[in-house]
């Protein structure tokens, strides 16, 4: 299967239809951790403030950007992102679950949990003739990748190195050839092989997609 797909920010999700919906939130670099956290999920709870809802309500979130230090703004106030704080900018439907959202800031309760994901992972081709870039989408368990290899039909496993967030990539001439990937989890170092993700036939902008993932 295949569709076309723009990406950006920090991890490289570009538009959320991707899968990853509005319950989403930017982390500060101390939990971004260079992009290696991209993915992950996390159980956010409100903590003592009066715009806390009853009941502390709890919202899943993913990361899927970075919330970048402010040096300009003391870290108590307004620089949340700074190190070493950790911090999670949350976006406003996702908050809302959690806090009355004109509080803006709120004490939070969280811890990291599996990620559910519906089907398998995904592959966003970018980059050109000589130069493969492949974002890793709509991946499941710790959610997050550490490692990556692609395999085309006519050669050995091609080591592809981290570009930025989710993005990692390979300079060879892989066009004609069916591709496979190999990916390993951040977090579990559990590793994955898609045989025969993308066909012969593959195009760069478009997204393959296989029924594999992580659990």
């Amino acid at each position: 299967m295949n569709f076309v797909v723009g990406l950006d920010g920090a991890c490289g999700y570009g538009s959320l239809f991707n899968g990853y919906g509005t319950d989403t939130a930017a982390l500060s670099s101390v939990l971004f951790q260079d992009g290696y956290s991209c993915g992950q999920c996390y159980q956010i709870r409100c903590n003592g403030s009066p715009a806390c809802y009853a009941g502390s309500p709890i919202v899943t979130v993913t990361a899927t950007n970075l919330c970048p230090p402010n040096w300009a703004l003391d870290s108590n106030n307004g620089g949340w992102c700074n190190p070493p704080r950790t911090h999670f900018d949350m976006s406003k439907p996702a908050f809302n679950k959690i806090a009355q959202t004109r509080a803006g800031i709120v004490p939070v309760m969280y811890r990291r949990v599996p990620c559910t994901r519906y089907g398998g992972m995904r592959f966003a081709m970018q980059g050109n003739m000589y130069w493969l870039l492949v974002y890793v989408l709509n991946v499941g368990g710790a959610g997050d990748v550490c490692d990556m290899s692609v395999k085309g039909s006519n050669t050995n496993w091609i080591r592809m190195s981290h570009n930025w967030g989710v993005s990692f990539q390979a300079f060879s001439v892989l066009g004609g050839q069916s591709l496979s990937f190999q990916i390993t989890s951040y977090t579990t170092k559990q590793t994955i092989t898609a045989w025969n993700v993308a066909p012969t036939y593959w195009s760069i902008g478009l997204t393959y997609g296989t029924y594999m993932n992580f659990s």
